[in-house]
C-alpha cells in the first residue's frame, strides 16, 4: 500500500504539468492544491508504511528514488518557467547525484540509506523526523507558494507571494546542502577504510 501511494504521485504530476503549462486562468487555480496534495502523499505513505509494518529496504529506496525524481522535475520546471534561477535546479542535481553515489555503497551491503550514518550529530542531521519534516516543509512551502504566484494575476499581492516562495526555495537549497553533505564525507571516511566496499 504504502508503495502505492508513493508510485501514485507520478500520475499526479503529470496532471499537474498538464494544466501548469497548457492551463488557463479557469484551469490554473488548480495547480496550487494539487502540487500541495502531490507533496502531502510523500508524508502519508511514510506512515502508512510504519504503521502496517511494511518499511523494508526496497520500499526506502523506491521512497527515496521518487522524491529525488519529483523533487528534480519541480525546480527544474520551475526554473523553465522563469520562476527561480537555473542555479536552483543544478544545486539540487548534483548534490542528489554524489548523495545517491554514496549510498549506494552502503546499499550493497544491505543498509538503508538513514541506516548508513554513523556521527550522532549527522544522524540528526540526515535521517531525524525534525529534519526531514522541516526539509519537506520548506520544500512544500516553495513549490506551493511559487505554483500560486504563477498562477495569480499580476498584482502586489502576488508579488509578494512569488517573493516568499523564492525565500523558501533558497531555504530549501541550503537545507538540502546541509543534509546531504554529512552523507557525502562519512561515504568519503567509510570509502577510505574499506576501499572494496565500492566493487
Amino acid at each position: 500500500m504504502a508503495n502505492i501511494i508513493t508510485l501514485a504521485r507520478f500520475p499526479l504530476l503529470v496532471v499537474y504539468l498538464l494544466l501548469l503549462y497548457l492551463g488557463n486562468k479557469t484551469t490554473l487555480p488548480w495547480t496550487t492544491p494539487l502540487i500541495l496534495f502531490i507533496f502531502t502523499l510523500d508524508g502519508i505513505d511514510g506512515w502508512v508504511a510504519r504503521k502496517r509494518g511494511e518499511t523494508s529496504l526496497i520500499g526506502s529506496v523506491l521512497d527515496i528514488a521518487t522524491d529525488r525524481a519529483l523533487e528534480y522535475i519541480f525546480w527544474v520546471v520551475f526554473a523553465h518557467l522563469g520562476l527561480i534561477p537555473v542555479a536552483v535546479p543544478v544545486i539540487v542535481l548534483i548534490r542528489g547525484t554524489f548523495v545517491d553515489a554514496i549510498r549506494s555503497m552502503g546499499m550493497k551491503e544491505g543498509l538503508s540509506a538513514f541506516e548508513q550514518i554513523q556521527s550522532p550529530l549527522n544522524q540528526f542531521l540526515v535521517s531525524s523526523r525534525i529534519m526531514r519534516a522541516f526539509y519537506g516543509f520548506v520544500k512544500t512551502m516553495a513549490a506551493t507558494l511559487l505554483t500560486l504566484a504563477y498562477a495569480l494575476p499580476a498584482n502586489p499581492w502576488q508579488q509578494r507571494i512569488y517573493l516568499v516562495g523564492v525565500l523558501f526555495t533558497w531555504i530549501s537549497v541550503i537545507t538540502c546542502l546541509i543534509r546531504g553533505l554529512p552523507v557525502i564525507f562519512e561515504g568519503l571516511q567509510r570509502l577510505a577504510i574499506d576501499p572494496e566496499c565500492i566493487i
